[in-house]
């Protein structure tokens, strides 16, 4: 892996005007601001359309973008929404929290009066865009009109002709709702010809996108719904088993997720086919995709449905590497990265570098006083992603300023941190200069910010996924700081002279 180095910020922590971050002018700020910065990558969080919580970890879909993100003045550009309708709605500019409620009272409100205005003007290049996204939209668009009509309730509890999918009853149902079911598919094509006009960009800046591909669907999702034998469902169409983690250090009970198991041995009949079309299209979306969970695919924790905690669970077995062979067989190689955080096998760690897959390293993970930590940068390698912390950890100051003195001491006499160089710039500073191929820092972390600015408690609702910026953050002055360190340790795509001498 050629060095180099990127930002994790997701599309809703970017700037604007609109109550979240989109993919307008904040986007393209940053993606100059990353231009400045010299760096090479952009990850974000997975795009789905999320749901309950918030969360882009459970979308309603596996394939389709969340319209939250669609520009809002792209729309009044075209002709399709007038500022005066935007101008009935508050929204709290950034770097103002996200309120979900209101925006979702907002923004989709807005989407409908836009839909109004450009469905006929769009009539033709909705239609093409439905042909070509026929395999997956079709069902979105149903399953998204179905729970409309039937007040956004879980799809396991509609009356039992409407949870069949190939039902007679749903067949009429999408003759008698078509408007519904094309206002939905009016969002999608706005989020993707936005969101390919913002890749092609970056690209063109010479920055890739790193994406996220979550290993687990929602229950509540047009993916289990339209696909019911590919997952252990009961009867009642509720999960007999449901995803999560045992417990850890970092948690007595486990993590319980809630996302019903796959079917693994009825996904391999057909060749892992509905994956394929997953991976397919994470590979058009993105240049690179991180694979979240990944030790799922060697082994997974199976919890009874119902439990209140992960306690109850027990490994079973994963389809191994015989999925990534059907998978390479049907797309060729594949730019991945495994997300291999947590307590590994020698079973994991060994499907890993047979597939070729870098794995990932937590700095905040580094500092145990108890034993050697394989987090430390010495023990790093060409093949490994490094991050200062995740969307799941705290900000490096919250970590720095909350951690066990022995811990905090032990970082910053190994890091020779100083408040003069700035504490977050010595953790910065040590994966720069590490042996590691790419590092990853989050964009929390290269302002400073503290617990303040965290993204997520994981296994919480509530207050999560809600951190934004402002564009006031992203200053000539930061861009040229870290254009110096990306330069200084040869992880940039040019050196430019002025980098060097700052």
């Amino acid at each position: 892996m050629k060095r180099s180095s990127g930002i994790l910020m997701h599309v809703s922590s970017l700037s604007g005007a609109y109550g979240i971050g989109d993919f307008g002018e904040g986007a393209y700020t940053f993606l100059s601001f990353l231009e400045r910065a010299n760096q090479a990558f952009w990850q974000i969080l997975p795009l789905g359309v999320t749901g309950v919580g918030d969360s882009p970890y459970q979308s309603f879909s596996a394939f389709a973008g969340n319209p939250y993100f669609i520009d809002l003045d792209a729309l009044v550009k075209e002709g399709f929404l007038d500022t005066k309708a935007i101008e009935h709605f508050s929204f709290h500019k950034a770097p103002s929290p996200i309120d979900y409620e209101a925006l979702y009272r907002g923004k989709m409100s807005l989407l409908r009066m836009a839909f109004d205005k450009a469905q006929a003007p769009l009539a033709h290049a909705l239609d093409v865009f439905y042909e070509r996204e026929h395999d997956w939209l079709d069902d979105f668009s149903t399953f998204m009109a179905l729970k409309a009509h039937h007040n956004g309730a879980m799809w396991s509890t509609w009356e039992v002709a409407y949870q069949n999918h190939m039902s007679e009853a749903v067949f009429q149902f999408k003759q008698t709702h078509e408007e519904e079911r094309r206002f939905w598919i009016f969002t999608q094509y706005l989020f993707y010809d936005q969101w390919y006009r913002l890749k092609s960009t970056a690209n063109d800046k010479g920055i890739r996108i790193i994406g996220d591909l979550p290993i687990y669907v929602a229950e509540d999702s047009a993916d289990v719904w339209a696909n019911p034998t590919l997952f252990r469902l009961g009867e009642d169409n509720r999960p007999e088993q449901i995803s999560g983690c045992p417990p850890d250090a970092f948690s007595e009970t486990g993590q319980l997720w809630g996302n019903p198991i796959y079917h693994w041995e009825r996904m391999a009949e057909d060749g892992y086919a509905w994956w394929i079309k997953r991976f397919r299209h994470s590979f058009e979306c993105f240049d690179k995709v991180r694979i979240d969970h990944f030790r799922g695919f060697e082994s997974y924790w199976s919890i009874p449905y119902g439990s209140e905690t992960a306690e109850t669970g027990k490994w079973i077995k994963g389809p191994g590497k015989a999925f990534f062979d059907d998978i390479f067989m049907a797309l060729g190689p594949l730019d991945i990265i495994a997300e291999d955080l947590g307590i590994l096998t020698e079973a994991v760690v060994k499907l890993r570098k047979e597939l070729g897959f870098p794995g990932m390293k937590i700095l905040q993970f580094a500092f145990s006083v108890d034993f050697e930590s394989t987090y430390l940068p010495h023990h790093y390698m060409a093949e490994d992603v490094v991050y200062t912390g995740t969307h799941d950890n705290q900000t490096i100051m919250g970590w720095y300023q909350n951690a066990p003195k022995a811990e905090r001491r032990f970082a910053k006499d190994y890091l020779k941190l100083s408040r003069s160089e700035g504490i977050h710039w010595g953790f910065i500073r040590a994966l720069m200069g590490s042996s590691a191929g790419l590092v990853i820092i989050p964009i929390q972390d290269y302002l400073g910010l503290d617990d303040s600015a965290r993204m997520n408690y994981p296994s919480t609702l509530g207050g999560n996924w809600q951190f934004r910026i402002s564009s006031k953050m992203l200053t000539k002055k930061l861009a040229k700081s870290i254009a110096a360190i990306t330069a200084l340790y040869c992880r940039n795509k040019q050196i430019p002279e002025s980098a060097i001498r700052s």
